[in-house]
C-alpha cells in the first residue's frame, strides 16, 4: 500500500484496492506517506552528513522502495552500514535482490517487537558496532504497534543499546484528539491491518520517557521537519490516486508525527 502511494511499481491488485478505499475515507492517506517518504531521506540526510553517522538499524523498514535508507546514507557516506529488519518474507526476497552486490548493507527477517533477539543476532553484529554510535530508525512503525507498553518495551530496549550519541528517529500516525485518533484507528482496523493511530499529546508523552534529546524542530508533522524543496522529489502516483495528491489544504485531523532524538 505503502509503495502504491509513492508511485512504486511493487504492489499488487489487492494493495491499490486497498488504498483508494481508505483515501475515500482518509483524503489525506496518499500526501502523508509520500511526506513521510520525503521526511525519511531528510532525516537520513541529516543523520549522515551532518551528524556524521555511518550505522543504520531500520527496524520495520518494509518493501524497498525509493531512497532507501542505505541509497540516501551512502550517499553522503560511502561507506555506511545498514541493516534493514522486517518480518515480511517478501521484503527478505526484494532486499536480498537489491543488496546483492551490496556488502554493506543486509536485510533481516525478524519481529522488531523482539528488540532483544534482533541486537543478539550475528548478522547484525556483523555490521553494526554498538560502541559507536548508531542511527536507529522506526520511521512509519509505532502505529503498527498497537500496545502501548509492547512499543514502550520495544524503543526503550534499543534505545539502552545505543551509546550516548546515537540518535533514534521515528515517525508515528498521531491525530489531533482523541476523536481523529480513534476514527483513523478504526478505519485501519476495518482493512485487517494491526494499527493504533494515538493522540499528539499520547504519543509526544511516551517518546519523552525514552530521555532523549529532541533535534531540532522537535516533534512535528513530518511535513514540517525542516522542509527542503530541493530534495529530490518522488515518482508521480498512478492515475486513481491523483485527485489525493495535494488534497487538504488546511490543518490535518491525523498527520505523521515525526522527528529525531539523540541519546546524550
Amino acid at each position: 500500500m505503502y509503495d502504491y502511494c509513492l508511485g512504486g511499481k511493487d504492489n499488487f491488485a489487492v494493495d491499490r484496492e486497498a488504498v483508494l478505499a481508505v483515501n475515500k475515507n482518509f483524503p489525506e492517506g496518499v500526501d502523508v506517506a509520500r511526506q513521510n517518504r520525503l521526511f525519511l531521506y531528510r532525516v537520513v540526510r541529516f543523520l549522515a552528513q551532518e551528524a556524521g553517522i555511518d550505522q543504520f538499524l531500520d527496524l520495520g523498514s518494509g518493501l524497498p522502495t525509493q531512497h532507501n535508507v542505505h541509497q540516501v546514507a551512502q550517499q553522503f557516506q560511502p561507506g555506511a552500514h545498514v541493516v534493514y529488519v522486517d518480518n515480511d518474507p517478501i521484503v527478505l526476497a526484494h532486499g536480498r535482490a537489491l543488496l546483492a552486490d551490496n556488502d554493506a548493507t543486509t536485510v533481516i527477517t525478524a519481529d522488531l517487537t523482539e528488540p532483544r533477539e534482533i541486537l543478539a543476532r550475528p548478522d547484525v553484529a556483523q555490521l553494526i558496532d554498538f560502541t559507536r554510535p548508531v542511527a536507529a530508525l522506526f520511521l512509519s512503525v509505532p502505529h503498527s504497534i498497537p500496545d502501548d507498553h509492547t512499543l514502550r518495551d520495544t524503543l526503550s530496549t534499543v534505545t539502552r543499546a545505543l551509546t550516548p550519541g546515537s540518535f533514534v528517529a521515528l515517525s508515528q500516525a498521531a491525530g489531533v484528539d482523541e476523536e481523529a485518533a480513534q476514527e483513523n484507528t478504526e478505519l485501519a482496523t476495518s482493512l485487517g491491518l494491526a494499527w493504533k493511530t494515538r493522540t499528539v499529546a499520547e504519543f509526544t508523552a511516551l517518546v519523552a520517557e525514552l530521555g532523549l534529546e529532541p533535534v531540532e524542530p522537535g516533534l512535528i508533522d513530518v511535513n514540517d521537519w525542516r522542509p527542503d524543496p530541493d530534495q529530490p522529489p518522488l515518482a508521480p502516483v498512478d492515475a486513481p490516486l491523483r485527485p489525493y495528491v495535494g488534497a487538504v489544504t488546511g490543518a490535518k485531523r491525523v498527520m505523521e508525527l515525526g522527528g529525531v532524538l539523540r541519546k546524550p
